[in-house]
C-alpha cells in the first residue's frame, strides 16, 4: 500500500534530519527548558496536557527552522530562542485545537489529548498555549517578528476555517485546496523561517528568502502528508491512515481523483466523503482508486516541486553546514516514510 517515491539517485541513504538537530540542539536545549517553564501554571492540568503533547515525540522542526535561519544570518543575541519557543507553542496549540475541530482520536501514536482530558480542556490549553507565546513575542522586542508570528496565527485560524467549509465538498478545486494548506500549514513554517534573519537585522533579501524556503517547505510537507494518509503507515503519520477519508477531509488525493475518476469513482467519493456513509473496505477502494489514477504519485510530484522551490530560495547564501542541512531537510520533509 505504500508510495514509491524514488530517491536521488546520487544519495546512497534516506535523507534525514539528524544534521539539523545535530547543529541546533545547544539552542534546542534552551528552547526545552523555556517551554517547560512557560507552560508551567497555576492550574496542575494546563502543563500536564502541554508536556503530554509537546513530549510526545515530534521532532520540532519549526522552532529548529528559526534557530537555524537565524544563524545563518549571524545573529548572536538569544532573542531567537523566545520566538523559537513561540513557533512550538503555537504549533501545538494548533494541535490541540485540530484534534477537536477532526474529532481526531490518535496524534503522534497515542490518544490525542482531547481523548483523555476531553475537548474542553483541549482548547482551554491551547488557549493558554497560544497567550503565553505572545507573551514572550512582546518579550524580545522586535515589533516586525511580533507581526509576522501574530499575522501567521490568524492566517492559521482562518486556513483552519477555509479547511472546515471545504471539508465533505468534492467539488473543491486544486487551487482552493492549496490556498487552504498555504494559510494552515505553510504559514507557521514560512514565520517561523523568517523571524530568524528579522532579529539578525538581515537584508530584505535575506527575509524574503527565508520567507519563500519556510512557505514552500510547508506546502511539501502538508502533501506528503496528505500522501501518506493513504499510503503511509501509522509510525509515519503520527495518526490512524485514513483518517482524513474517515473526518470527511478534501486532500489533494481527493481532489485529483474525483476529477480524472469515472462517474462511479465520484459517486464513491461524493457518499464516502459528503454523505459520511464509510463502510468496510472503503479505504482500500480509496487507495486503488488513487493509484490507478495516479492521484498519489501526482501529489508527490507537486511537493518535491515546491520542495525544489525551497532549495533554490537559499540558493544565495553561502554554502554551510547548516545550509546544507536545510537543504537535506526539504528531502527529508519529501522522502519521509519511505
Amino acid at each position: 500500500m505504500g508510495i514509491v517515491v524514488p530517491l536521488n539517485p546520487d544519495k546512497e541513504q534516506k535523507p534525514s534530519v539528524e544534521a539539523l538537530i545535530r547543529l541546533t540542539k545547544p539552542g534546542m536545549g534552551q528552547v526545552n527548558d523555556l517551554i517547560l517553564k512557560m507552560a508551567g501554571a497555576n492550574v496542575d492540568m494546563i502543563p500536564e496536557i502541554a508536556d503530554y503533547l509537546i513530549s510526545s515525540g515530534g521532532k520540532r522542526l519549526r522552532p529548529m527552522l528559526t534557530l537555524a535561519a537565524a544563524d545563518m544570518c549571524g545573529y548572536e543575541g538569544d532573542g531567537h530562542v523566545k520566538l523559537a519557543a513561540c513557533v512550538e507553542f503555537m504549533h501545538t496549540a494548533t494541535l490541540l485545537h485540530d484534534d477537536v475541530v477532526d474529532e481526531s482520536d490518535m496524534r503522534r501514536g497515542k490518544k490525542s489529548a482531547r481523548m483523555v482530558w476531553g475537548n474542553q480542556a483541549s482548547v482551554l490549553v491551547g488557549d493558554y498555549l497560544l497567550g503565553q507565546s505572545f507573551r514572550m513575542m512582546v518579550e524580545v522586542g522586535s515589533l516586525e517578528a511580533l507581526d509576522i508570528l501574530s499575522t501567521a496565527s490568524s492566517v492559521i485560524a482562518e486556513g483552519e476555517v477555509m479547511q472546515l467549509v471545504a471539508a465533505k465538498n468534492t467539488a473543491t478545486t486544486e487551487d482552493e485546496y492549496l490556498e487552504v494548506i498555504r494559510a494552515k500549514t505553510a504559514a507557521l513554517f514560512s514565520a517561523a523561517a523568517e523571524v530568524g534573519p528579522v532579529l539578525a537585522k538581515a537584508p530584505q533579501a535575506a527575509k524574503s528568502a527565508f520567507r519563500s524556503y519556510g512557505t514552500n517547505l510547508g506546502l511539501a510537507f502538508q502533501l506528503i502528508d496528505d500522501a501518506l494518509d493513504y499510503g503511509g503507515s501509522a509510525a509515519d503519520l503520527g495518526k490512524d491512515i485514513g483518517d482524513d477519508l474517515r473526518e470527511g477531509k478534501i486532500t489533494l488525493p481527493v481532489v485529483l481523483s474525483y476529477r480524472r475518476g469515472s462517474d462511479a469513482d465520484r459517486a464513491f467519493f461524493d457518499r464516502v466523503l459528503m454523505e459520511g456513509d464509510v463502510q468496510d473496505g472503503d479505504l482500500e477502494t480509496a487507495i486503488a482508486t488513487m493509484k490507478q489514477l495516479d492521484a498519489l504519485k501526482d501529489t508527490v510530484e507537486r511537493a518535491s516541486h515546491y520542495g525544489a522551490v525551497a532549495k533554490d530560495a537559499l540558493a544565495a547564501f553561502p554554502d554551510s553546514n547548516m545550509k546544507k542541512s536545510l537543504l537535506e531537510t526539504v528531502d527529508f520533509c519529501i522522502y519521509r516514510g519511505h
